[in-house]
């Protein structure tokens, strides 16, 4: 079908550096793929955990239904690698990546909380405290998925997390295409009506998996260029109307999608 002008083709490229947003440059510094405790999460709006702190957080969290892939975009970002299986999540569980950007090392934290509302109720006040960036996430091969988005966002605005603050939707699993669903066109309009991104990609496919990062980096582009990170202080949308379909090109030097 014809292609609608609207939407760009990402070419995230491989894990070196690349310009990102106002020509600023990322790559990949270290890959923390570990695991820890809401414990260890940022203590103030700024990301930092104390007065010594050097290296500055920035915490995204991941929402969507349950099985939509959101724990495997998260492995697939800090890990590099597409999980064997998966367990739900239960509660709140974050994985950490160490990443440069314009030459300053900066924690990106990725933090996975249960679709399912027995798991949540205990964790989801922790899981939207200090809040840099919001990813909401929905399986194109499942509609149901995405039609609760619109509860997803409104759990998300119950929480106080201020309309400013950089969000971006993921249709995940775009790899199953006899399957899909959701068509980019009615993504594309949710997107638009809700002042986000859309990125298309799969965390499964090889093809298309290694440029999950471009999503993360793309909002962690955007945060570093921030002039403060305390949220009430974020301006700006993050961009109407276009989509970014996450493929698998790749090239030495990369472009942050945003």
């Amino acid at each position: 079908g014809s292609r609608d002008p609207r939407r760009q083709q990402a070419s995230p490229g491989d894990r070196g550096p690349g310009p990102g947003p106002s020509g600023s440059r990322w790559g990949v510094s270290g890959g923390g793929g570990g695991r820890s405790g809401p414990s260890a999460g940022p203590l103030c709006g700024c990301g930092c955990r104390g007065s010594g702190a050097q290296t500055r957080i920035f915490k995204i969290i991941v929402i969507g239904d349950s099985n939509v892939g959101k724990t495997c975009l998260a492995f697939r970002f800090c890990g590099g690698a597409f999980p064997d299986a998966t367990e739900a999540t239960i509660g709140v569980d974050f994985r950490e990546k160490t990443v440069d950007i314009d030459g300053e090392t900066i924690k990106v934290q990725v933090w996975d909380t249960a679709g399912q509302e027995r798991f949540r109720r205990t964790m989801v006040e922790h899981y939207y405290r200090n809040v840099h960036a919001v990813v909401f996430v929905y399986d194109v091969t499942k509609m149901a998925s995405f039609a609760n988005l619109e509860a997803w966002i409104q759990e998300c605005e119950g929480h106080a997390v201020p309309s400013r603050v950089p969000r971006v939707l993921v249709g995940n699993k775009c790899d199953l295409r006899s399957q899909v669903q959701v068509p980019s066109s009615a993504a594309l309009r949710f997107a638009d009506a809700h002042n986000m991104l859309l990125f298309e990609t799969s965390a499964k496919d090889p093809k298309e998996s290694q440029n999950v990062e471009s999503i993360f980096m793309c909002l962690a582009c955007r945060l570093k260029a921030q002039k403060s990170l305390l949220y009430r202080d974020l301006d700006g949308p993050v961009g109407r109307g276009q989509t970014l379909q996450v493929t698998g090109v790749t090239n030495s030097k990369t472009t942050c999608p945003c």
